[in-house]
């Protein structure tokens, strides 16, 4: 069992390690290309920064791909199924859209048609949901276009549901990334626990889907250098897709020894037959709670549903004092509660101490959301060991005041006010991200409401 871990790894790492030196050139190419659209009024970076990081993720899943096809414990699984073709042709033809959007802005209504012919040629290819599982009655055969339609409609979901999350500098790709860890998990216990060969595809492509996005994230994290794109959120989100419906349809309850002793159990022991399916929303569950808000918000002060705003909860979180470093983090922790508690319930259902560490740690997430104003600093004898712009450069001042005390950064209300005070900051070295000043490559940590007004008067019609 160890040597199939040690392929997956590698087969992690040399994803993570393609995206991350594709991404530095692709930046270069974007800013070439003009790939930096004008910066909206809902926006919270406050300079162009270029997009199309899609496409070095685009190379880390081919690169992937073909060193798993290389490994002796993971070949078996491009010699027994097409699945891994089916998803490179359909992540090539949704990431071709996604460049094309990113560049030139294309319709909403034809990113969504090309989002269904991706995942229509994924079924062609065999890539699709064969039968469902269904408590107390067994698995039940699909049609061809009832598999096909519910396939199409659990990919065209998931990418927009990672599209739509994707507000903030490394947050679908972090979401994204505890996902697909935690499908990764659940699918190596079908794999390896149980004995079925079917959860091999699934397994494969979480561990090629969370070293695209390991290797994106350090260009991503705030300051973010470059963005995914559509060519990055859409492709993810296709992968996530495919890889829970590669093993929805084929896994066996009957294998799985799961219609044993009584109803009840039998219903419990149904719950990890379920988690492919509910797994990719688990990263839906806070947009979708966020979309439903936005859609009452917006009906209650008699504006278009679709009408956009800066009342998302990732807007929220930064005015209500959460810098944005900390919004991406605590969104990460519920993440990561939602996913790796369905993956633990799944695996131990009747345990009540489970149950009680997700109410724990639901409990913990609250205090956080209620602790905007605590900042954590790194400890000085780790100075030398965190990044240069994470450093924090103490005076006496900052070791005596409080952090409600201390004075505004002049060049932080210099900013607003004259020209000469930017190049005061430009002489200091760096800029005061963590009071909510754009940094060098324009993201913001927003710590008030009163910051917006600047902001605003880029486009107040929106």
């Amino acid at each position: 069992m160890g040597q199939p871990v040690r392929d997956y790894l590698l087969t992690l790492c040399v994803t993570a390690a393609v995206t991350y030196l594709l991404t530095g050139p692709v930046r270069k190419f974007a800013i070439a290309v003009g790939a930096m659209p004008a910066i909206r009024a809902r926006d919270v970076h406050r300079e162009p920064t270029p997009r199309l990081g899609g496409i070095a993720m685009f190379g880390g899943l081919c690169a992937g791909l073909i060193v798993a096809d290389h490994l002796f414990n993971l070949n078996g699984v491009f010699e027994l199924s097409n699945e891994p073709r089916a998803l490179l042709s359909g992540a090539a033809l949704i990431w071709l859209i996604g460049v094309l959007d990113d560049k030139f802005e294309i319709d909403a209504l034809i990113k969504l048609g090309g989002q269904m012919i991706a995942a229509a040629v994924m079924v062609i290819q065999g890539l699709t949901i064969l039968w469902l599982p269904i408590p107390g009655l067994g698995t039940v055969a699909l049609t061809q276009w009832q598999g096909t339609l519910l396939t199409v409609a659990l990919v065209v979901i998931t990418i927009n549901a990672v599209n739509f999350v994707d507000g903030l500098d490394g947050l679908a790709a972090g979401m994204v990334c505890i996902a697909s860890a935690a499908f990764f998990l659940y699918t190596y216990r079908l794999w390896y626990g149980y004995g079925i060969e079917a959860a091999a595809p699934a397994t494969l492509f979480a561990a090629i889907l969370m070293g695209m996005c390991l290797g994106f994230l350090p260009h991503n994290m705030h300051p973010a250098r470059i963005f995914m794109g559509d060519s990055g959120s859409m492709l993810i989100g296709l992968v996530l897709a495919a890889g829970a419906i590669s093993v929805t349809g084929q896994v066996d309850p009957d294998a799985m020894k799961l219609f044993e002793g009584s109803e009840r159990q039998a219903t419990h022991a149904m719950l990890p037959v379920f988690i492919p399916l509910l797994l990719p929303l688990t990263i839906i569950a806070i947009p979708a709670a966020d979309l439903i808000l936005a859609i009452v918000r917006r009906t209650w002060n008699g504006q278009s549903p679709f009408a956009a705003d800066r009342g998302h909860l990732h807007h929220r979180l930064l005015e209500i004092g959460h810098s944005h470093s900390r919004s991406v983090l605590i969104m990460y922790f519920w993440s990561a509660l939602i996913a790796f508690g369905a993956v633990g319930y799944s695996v131990h259902s009747a345990s009540l101490w489970i149950v009680l560490v997700i109410v724990g740690l639901s409990a913990v997430g609250l205090v956080l959301l209620l602790m905007p104003r605590f900042t954590p600093r790194a400890p000085r004898w780790a100075q030398r060991i965190v990044p240069p712009r994470y450093r924090r450069r103490a005076t006496e001042q900052d070791s005596v005041l409080p952090y409600e005390e201390k004075p505004a950064p002049v060049a932080c209300e210099a900013r607003q006010g004259s020209a000469d005070a930017q190049t005061g900051e430009e002489a200091a070295g760096r800029a005061p991200v963590a009071v909510g000043v754009s940094g060098v490559n324009g993201a913001t940590a927003i710590s008030a409401r009163s910051r917006f007004p600047d902001r605003r008067s880029i486009d107040s019609s929106r």
